[in-house]
């Protein structure tokens, strides 16, 4: 509630600078990261809270995923210490899996914000960690019976007292962790950032004072959360329903899981209701609350604010029903390692819920995988390695355009995959080839986009973790579009044998075999036959797809085509 009228051009100056704040953090974090998941992929994000753990903004960029759960890290620190318990140069470190509801190597770093002595607020991070201890590494599938086997659990732990190392809780981590050189330089990589925010909002409260920064973030958040209820008013009343299938959890290979929403759009207000999603599960593809809520919340912004800066404003016309137990909101201890791999899809079947109601507004399905990989082993001079790397996919045609080809999941955001050469340079590994996957959008008007094919060749003795889902129900086309072609891994040993695996956990590999991942395309939208003759023409000239696809799906043979460039030539 504000305290004050502010005026408009104070408001825009604020608006700004917290955002160039959250970059700002942004950047010192992926510049100063000691693993390429941060500097490179850019698995992480930034944000600034008030002192209720309330987002003020977060940079752009940040991980969708990321959408629910700053806040609630905070919320416990200050559960814990009180307002009160905080000092200027404290830092916490976070990622229990109860409060965060998610995979250990997330972690969150924090630092309290002081102007004048008084505690204004906070500057977060949250960033993936190469490892953060326990059984599993890299993106596993193993059954881990709870979340103790997964790694080290830091709950509201104050790693610097007012700007003194915790040598103790410096030196477990330290003493528990596989790649703790690195860990720890993403640890101080963190605080660096949170520092950095912390003093550019104490500054801007400094200039204006704090009840004028206070009101002015007040009126940003009413601002978008007036936008926001405009565009659900125009969404028709009503009960939505839609639900689709995850393979299985990597464990139980002959259970698939129900993904099931329902969404209720009522004036201006809307609920999702992940009542009915699978209980959870005995492997490590849960989440807790907050892996749900942000499903919810990527929906959501999606849908009613895509061009919005994230602020708290833009959820307050968002109401969430989740109850306790689901693979969305996992009862402890349950294991949560491959947290995410749900969201994609459960994404996906919320917009497929609203498409009778916003037909013009929702696309056909993506890739709806996080797809991802992991290598480890030890090279030939001795030293360890672990490559992880991110894959992009097709997106699902629009109702007035294609989809977008290789790029990452809606739960992604900006991150990227690591660079071939880096990769080359890292680790044992020859990158052979990296294009585009023909023949995998789904057919429509509007086609999806295509997968990728990316092949790794071994040049040691290595196991691998691989995770590609969707095969039951591969990424839908909508409005008489074709669905979209699932991924698989093509592995070809070097003594001749070949394997098409959609997940395993450990897999040997050894020096010459080639493992070939080809992700998934996007659905098609619309039927086929409607699409323009010259696009069709255009992804046959450049290789996208096959003479049989162009006839199988767009009635376009090669004999038409021909006569049509003779037509052309005559005239």
């Amino acid at each position: 509630m504000k305290k004050h009228p502010v005026d408009p051009i104070t408001v825009e100056v604020v608006r700004n600078a917290i955002v160039a704040y959250a970059d700002e953090m942004a950047d010192v974090l992926s510049k100063s990261a000691y693993n390429m998941m941060i500097y490179e992929v850019r698995d992480y994000c930034c944000g600034l809270l008030d002192t209720q753990g309330r987002m003020i903004a977060q940079n752009r960029g940040g991980l969708p995923i990321f959408l629910a759960d700053l806040g609630v890290a905070v919320k416990d620190g200050i559960k814990r210490y009180g307002l009160d318990g905080f000092a200027a140069g404290d830092v916490v470190v976070m990622n229990h899996g109860t409060v965060c509801g998610q995979h250990l190597n997330n972690v969150v770093v924090y630092a309290p914000c002081f102007s004048e002595g008084e505690l204004v607020g906070f500057a977060a991070t949250r960033a993936h960690w190469v490892d953060i201890g326990g059984s599993r590494r890299g993106f596993s599938y193993n059954a881990t019976s709870d979340i103790y086997a997964e790694g080290l659990q830091l709950r509201s732990l104050k790693i610097m007292r007012a700007g003194k190392p915790d040598e103790t809780l410096m030196q477990i981590l330290r003493d528990n962790i596989r790649e703790a050189d690195a860990a720890l330089g993403d640890l101080r990589a963190q605080t660096a950032a949170c520092q950095v925010g912390a003093k550019r909002f104490a500054d801007l409260i400094a200039r204006y004072s704090r009840d004028c920064v206070e009101d002015c973030v007040a009126t940003v958040w009413e601002q978008a959360d007036r936008a926001v209820r405009r565009v659900v008013a125009a969404i028709p009343d009503g009960h939505y329903e839609a639900e689709s299938l995850l393979d299985n959890d990597g464990f139980n290979l002959d259970r698939p899981l129900r993904v099931k929403v329902a969404v209720d759009v009522a004036g201006e207000d809307m609920t999702i209701d992940l009542s009915e999603m699978n209980p959870q599960v005995e492997s490590s593809v849960n989440s807790g609350r907050s892996g749900g809520i942000a499903c919810a919340r990527v929906a959501f912004k999606a849908l009613t604010s895509p061009d919005l800066d994230v602020n708290e404003g833009c959820f307050r016309a968002l109401d969430v029903v989740l109850p306790d137990g689901t693979m969305l909101s996992a009862r402890p201890p349950a294991a949560l390692g491959q947290w995410s791999i749900v969201m994609p899809t459960v994404v996906d079947t919320i917009l497929k819920a609203l498409a009778p109601a916003v037909p013009d507004r929702i696309p056909a399905a993506h890739k709806g995988d996080l797809g991802g990989c992991t290598f480890h082993g030890v090279s030939e001079d001795g030293t360890p390695f672990m490559l992880m790397n991110i894959f992009g996919g097709g997106w699902g045609g629009r109702p007035h355009g294609d989809g977008a080809s290789a790029s990452m999941s809606v739960c992604q955001g900006d991150v990227r995959n690591t660079p071939v050469e880096l990769q080359e340079i890292k680790y044992p590994f020859i990158i052979e080839r990296h294009a585009l996957r023909p023949d995998s959008a789904g057919a429509g008007k509007y086609r999806g986009g295509f997968g990728v094919e990316l092949s790794y060749r071994c040049l040691c003795r290595c196991r691998g973790n691989i995770g590609f889902d969707r095969t039951l129900t591969p990424p839908w086309g909508l409005a008489g579009g074709h669905d979209g072609v699932a991924g698989v891994a093509v592995i070809e040993r070097a003594d001749g044998r070949v394997e098409r695996v959609f997940k395993a956990t450990g897999l040997a590999f050894e020096p010459g075999d080639r493992i070939t991942f080809m992700t998934a395309g996007g659905g098609g939208y619309g039927d086929p036959r409607l699409r323009d003759p010259d696009l069709v023409e255009a992804d046959l000239e450049n290789g996208l797809i096959t003479e049989e696809a162009a006839r199988r799906d767009y009635g376009v043979r090669k004999a038409d085509r021909s006569a049509a460039l003779r037509g052309a030539a005559a005239e």
